[in-house]
């Protein structure tokens, strides 16, 4: 393969890797306001849960670091908490 077929495949991975990276933190994103709108603390068990996992999935696939997932989750637990 030459240099130039080289640097158009790796073109391709990095724009269908980018594809995927912005898909999984929208999700994470949208589970995260989901969980800050929340009102009340008996609504927010299944939402709280939901977001927890995706967050999860997120970091593990390496789309964020170990340590944003893991404020993000502070954030959200916090805020659950703070509810009444």
């Amino acid at each position: 393969m030459s240099a130039k077929g080289t640097v158009l495949k790796r073109v391709r991975q990095s724009r269908k890797a980018n594809s995927k990276n912005r898909h999984y933190k929208s999700m994470m994103k949208t589970a995260i306001k989901n969980v800050m709108e929340i009102t009340k603390k008996k609504d927010a068990e299944d939402t709280l849960r939901n977001a927890i996992s995706i967050i999860d999935k997120v970091t593990g696939k390496g789309v964020i670091h170990k340590n944003n997932a893991s404020r993000q989750k502070s954030r959200i637990a916090n805020h659950i908490n703070s509810l009444k």
